[in-house]
């Protein structure tokens, strides 16, 4: 396996002008969570031309492409799924968050891999996930039992300028934890004139936002809770209303502090509908869990990278407050070994920014640190 590692610069660049295609197909196609039909499709025809056993399901979006038949388990995961948003003044699906950047580099490392020969030894899987924007793609993937038989796992997310420079690299990236909270406000609607009758959901509102900005915790671990949408009243300025939705994003580095953090939210929810009598309700309408990274796995993957662009370009792990659901395949499989690729591409104005953009040069950049890791993964187990 030692002798491939200088062949991959000149395969990588050989399948270059595939993996261009490939992004700009995905690109220009951007779908939604669990909406992704045509791009499971598409990459499913595409794989499938190269010869690969591709994965399909009837209940979901995404798919599974497995290559070899060894005992040992490698995995490398792509998302798939583009975000709603608004642009230039149209809601739209809109590819802001880097999604068909990653599934086409974990497509460049397939290709890549096959073409160097991988070893029938060893077993690789490739999953292009769907609807990890709602952090529930990964979760039905490991119901499925697709991890099940997953040693190591890689994937990948680009990174914004504010964090890291074009060129460099990181072999993790901590994420923390975040779960949203969609409730309901039930009271009774009262003439202007006479609040005592019922019940001002809005002065209800201000009382929680309140409690919920006089939780304290640890301040060496971030962390937050805020409200982040309210809705009561209509156009009748003399009805004081009863009613209101409203929405909690809830962000911890830790899943043990997101547990405090959700345990303190809602006792300030329980206290404030006893405290004003009205019924509060409300339910966890996504989740992501924090960041857990394999030792061994992070260090292949810093090897990979100085292999790469260079130890000079290879930067320590990075702490981020967002949040990504594929640190749900460590958190329920604790078994397998993963860690993500943190990519500096000069990504601008931000993630998430409808006009979001980036040096697609670092696709193919991409490409060769997750076939690298893979060989160095290979290497050290052959080393045994």
């Amino acid at each position: 396996m030692h002798s491939v590692q200088s062949e991959i610069k000149t395969i990588v660049e050989e399948i270059k002008p595939e993996v261009e295609r490939v992004f700009q197909h995905l690109h220009a196609n951007p779908e939604i969570s669990w909406k992704e039909v045509k791009t499971t499709q598409y990459l499913k025809e595409k794989l499938e031309n190269y010869g690969f056993e591709v994965q399909t399901f009837d209940d979901i979006t995404g798919l599974v492409v497995t290559y070899g038949s060894g005992d040992l388990c490698i995995g490398l995961r792509g998302d798939i799924d583009a975000l709603w948003q608004e642009v230039d003044g149209v809601f739209q699906a809109n590819h802001s968050c880097g999604h068909d950047a990653h599934a086409t580099m974990a497509f460049g490392a397939l290709i890549a891999l096959k073409k160097l020969g991988i070893p029938n030894y060893v077993k690789l899987k490739v999953f292009f996930q769907p609807a990890e924007e709602v952090g529930k793609g990964a979760l039905a993937f490991i119901d499925k039992g697709l991890l099940d038989d997953i040693d190591y796992l890689y994937g990948v997310h680009l990174r914004s300028i504010q964090e890291m420079g074009d060129g460099y690299a990181a072999p993790a990236i901590m994420h923390g934890s975040a779960k949203v909270l969609k409730g309901s406000i039930r009271g009774n609607d009262a003439h202007g004139s006479r609040p005592n009758q019922g019940q001002n959901a809005i002065e209800v509102m201000s009382l929680l936002v309140h409690a919920i900005q006089s939780i304290k915790l640890d301040p060496l671990t971030p962390h937050s809770a805020k409200v982040t949408m309210f809705k009561a009243g209509g156009e009748s300025a003399n009805i004081i209303p009863g009613n209101g939705i409203f929405s909690i994003d809830l962000r911890a580095q830790t899943n043990e502090l997101m547990d405090t953090l959700l345990e303190q939210v809602t006792n300030s929810i329980d206290y404030v509908a006893k405290f004003l009598n009205v019924e509060i309700t409300f339910d966890i309408t996504s989740e992501i869990a924090a960041a857990k990274v394999d030792e061994k796995a992070v260090n292949l993957m810093a090897q990979a990278i100085s292999d790469t662009v260079g130890e000079e370009f290879l930067i320590p792990a990075i702490v981020s407050p967002g949040g990504e659901d594929f640190h749900y395949y460590t958190l329920k499989r604790p078994s397998v070994k993963a860690t993500m690729l943190g990519l500096g591409c000069d990504l601008a104005p931000g993630l998430h920014h409808p006009k979001m953009k980036f040096n697609h040069d670092r696709i193919i950049t991409g490409v060769e640190i997750l076939a690298r890791t893979v060989i160095r993964t290979y290497e050290s187990l052959e080393d045994k």
